[in-house]
């Protein structure tokens, strides 16, 4: 009886798929939490992260923060002080060894970029021989996809024993995606809409503007930069781990076994005492006491000084986008229904380069092969980034033309916007019904809360072909 009842629901499902489907809440899944950071370190090279480990161990266990680490190269043209492995095959073992060292900390979110480890002082070598463009859309990516709050990477700026190519050239990246990860026109296919099953191109990310970025560097005189950020104790004792911060960096750092195998076999015999008076003499310790990041900018306002997390609202969206987009956006942000994918990037693309006066059709259009699917990109913009709302979909179609997904109640969650998309399943014409084919109307509108918030209007032609969308 149960496996018959099973096969009806399945038959009703598969016979009167559209109106059924689409009358129950459909819930748009929001971005994967599990990839959220508060912290997303970028540095040159495994052990570069060592620069902000007393830090972070601080961040991770006392303040309850994710951080993630970004490395430009895996370490390939650097020395190899343990074993005979070089290039390639030292590349592929400072990788573990950093996943280690980060997994130390309680860090397991850890990429990679592709940058090739450039051994000059020169960041435009370092620049050049890494494909600067490429690497610098799998950073701003990255931000996208981890909703950075903060950033930390290597100081912009050449100062004696601060002076590794790399280590520039990663700073120059980082400031360079911070500024851009918020613009809409920036990498625009990382920020496709929602799409069909089984897409290797589109990323269906969101646009992200982290709230602050620190630097640390390797200056062989580290007081020049004292009060220029947020000093912090590296002798001070975790609440949680019960030892001083410097004790889980080192234990850490203790991973990159290729670049300081000697340090590493003599500090693994030393007793807690030695280490405390090696750790305390500021001629051998490894970090400088108080620990001080250099502030490099805020877009949540405040002073230099302040703590790292100071006006910082966790999760909270910020518009940044270029100064004449700003001024095309409106003034009051208001939940509203606009047409999405190509046309919304043209939109914000043309307010951005000041070409708002290009002939555009009046209403969007488009040509698709007739039996085909059309797929018809949405976006819900939210008048508050911090509720999740819902919104019902209706759609209205030419008579012939069927509606598969898309229509019905849909919960969005807490976002500044939500892209959907209408699928639906145009009607095969004969050769004789195409030459007289016109223009025909598909529109959507949008409720939320009771009223109206927009309609949509897209004009399709079904033709004999025409490109996939």
């Amino acid at each position: 009886m149960k496996l018959l009842s099973f096969i009806l629901l399945v038959l009703l499902l598969t016979t009167f798929p559209g109106p059924i489907l689409a009358q129950g809440n459909q819930v748009v899944r929001g971005a994967d939490e599990r990839y959220k950071v508060d912290i997303l370190v970028i540095v040159a090279h495994p052990d570069d992260e060592a620069f902000f480990t007393p830090y972070l161990a601080r961040a991770i266990n006392d303040l309850h923060k994710r951080v993630g680490v970004v490395f430009s190269t895996r370490g390939g043209s650097g020395a190899n002080r343990d074993a005979r492995e070089r290039g390639p095959a030292l590349a592929d073992e400072r990788e573990i060894e950093a996943r280690e060292a980060c997994a130390k900390l309680g860090i397991s979110l850890v990429w990679f970029l592709d940058g090739k480890d450039t051994a000059s002082q020169d960041l435009l070598d370092s620049l050049a021989n890494w494909g600067h463009g490429a690497n610098l859309e799998r950073l701003v990516g990255l931000i996208r996809l981890t909703r950075t709050e903060v950033v930390f990477t290597h100081f912009p700026g050449v100062f004696i024993g601060e002076n590794h190519g790399d280590h520039q050239a990663t700073g120059v990246l980082v400031i360079e995606a911070f500024d851009l990860a918020a613009s809409p026109i920036v990498f625009p296919s990382q920020l496709a809409g929602d799409t069909k099953h089984y897409e290797t191109f589109l990323s269906n990310l969101q646009t992200w503007q982290p709230k602050k970025i620190y630097f640390g560097s390797d200056a062989n005189d580290s007081r020049q930069f004292d009060g220029s950020g947020p000093a912090y104790s590296v002798r001070e004792v975790s609440p949680a781990l019960k030892k001083p911060y410097w004790r889980v960096a080192l234990e850490s750092a203790m991973a990159h076994r290729t670049q300081f195998p000697d340090e590493i076999a003599r500090i693994s015999k030393m007793s807690d005492e030695q280490l405390e008076k090696l750790m305390s003499d500021p001629n051998t310790g490894w970090w400088s006491e108080p620990l001080t990041l250099i502030f490099g900018k805020s877009v949540v306002g405040g002073a230099p000084t302040d703590d790292v997390f100071a006006n910082i609202k966790t999760g909270e969206e910020l518009r940044q986008a270029p100064a004449s987009m700003q001024r095309a956006q409106d003034s009051v942000p208001r939940t509203e229904l606009i047409l999405g994918g190509p046309w919304q990037f043209y939109a914000q693309f043309r307010a951005a380069h000041g070409l708002e006066n290009l002939l555009q059709a009046r209403t969007p259009e488009m040509g698709v092969p007739a039996g085909s699917r059309l797929l018809v990109p949405l976006v819900i913009r939210h008048a508050d980034a911090t509720q999740t709302i819902k919104v019902n979909l209706k759609v209205a179609a030419p008579s012939g033309w069927k509606v598969v997904s898309g229509q019905g109640e849909f919960s969005l969650p807490e976002e500044n916007s939500t892209a959907l998309q209408v699928e639906i399943e145009t009607p095969a014409l004969t050769a004789e019904e195409l030459k007289k084919a016109e223009p025909q109307e598909v529109k959507v509108n949008a409720e939320a809360g009771g009223r109206a918030i927009g309609e949509v209007k897209l004009r399709i032609l079904l033709r004999s072909h025409a490109l996939p969308q």
